[in-house]
């Protein structure tokens, strides 16, 4: 379902798209209202580039290399594209960045992507498991995930729905999300609220508020419960009043190839 088409509404104004497409849509609907978003590369650069041309303009793009309200034209190849800093309305030093800016607690958003995901939300982007007699799967690592999820205001994550990525246990934690449930990020000094969405091709997971453990909240058009509960590895629980996410309009749609292409 990826890459397939997954719909088209004439009467509404919307047309062919995605599943890929569907999930980056929702991806910066949810920042809607956010002033600043300290921006990861990848899945997250796209939804938050393409908020800042539809559900929120005025929202200030933050990068890990020290630039403050880029305006990219295209999408970034990464946090060293040049182009962050030739449009960006300020450029500070790394240093200054983490501990003035993200760990002062002066960021709203922290966009996040990740290679596993828990039932709480927590992040492995360092390694994989391959099982016995096979070598370890090297990722990225951390860059500035854990400093972002521990101090911005809230963070969102996004990342394609399979069991390969949605995990009953992580290989390594890379980022903390809500630990092993509610109270470990109040324990450990962390101030932002951590994790408060996971979009994915599927659908929209939100923590409990009780337990703080990933539970299915929206289903995206032509999905259905089981589709999502086969892509996850843990026995996922549903929200008591489940919702399905609106289909990306025209304008989305238009907006989002157009960043694409540039």
């Amino acid at each position: 379902m990826t890459t397939g088409t997954t719909g088209t509404n004439n009467t509404t104004g919307t047309a062919d798209f995605t599943s890929d497409e569907l999930m980056e849509v929702n991806a910066a609907r949810a920042l809607a209202g956010a002033r600043s978003c300290f921006v990861g590369i990848g899945l997250p650069s796209t939804a938050a580039n393409l908020a800042r041309r539809t559900a929120e303009p005025g929202l200030v793009l933050i990068y890990e290399s020290g630039t403050i309200g880029s305006k990219p034209t295209r999408l970034p190849l990464s946090i060293g594209d040049g182009e962050l800093a030739e449009t960006a309305d300020a450029v500070v030093s790394v240093p200054e960045m983490f501990n003035y800016w993200l760990q002062g607690g002066r960021i709203d958003v922290g966009f996040l992507g990740a290679a596993q995901v828990d039932r709480f939300a927590n992040i492995n982007t360092t390694v994989i498991d391959r099982g016995p007699g096979r070598p370890e799967s090297r990722l990225p690592g951390a860059g500035g995930a854990p400093e972002i999820a521990a101090n911005c205001g809230k963070v969102l994550m996004v990342l394609r729905h399979s069991t390969r990525n949605f995990v009953e246990k992580i290989d390594f934690v890379t980022t903390m999300g809500h630990g092993s449930g509610p109270g470990d990020r109040a324990r450990l000094g962390m101030p932002g609220q951590g994790p408060v969405a996971v979009i994915t091709d599927l659908g929209i997971l939100r923590p409990d508020p009780d337990t703080a453990e990933l539970v299915l909240t929206d289903l995206h058009p032509g999905v259905t419960v089981e589709q999502v509960r086969h892509a996850t590895g843990w026995e996922l629980r549903t929200a008591a009043a489940l919702r399905t996410t609106e289909p990306p309009t025209a304008a989305e749609l238009t907006a989002l190839r157009a960043l694409k292409a540039g």
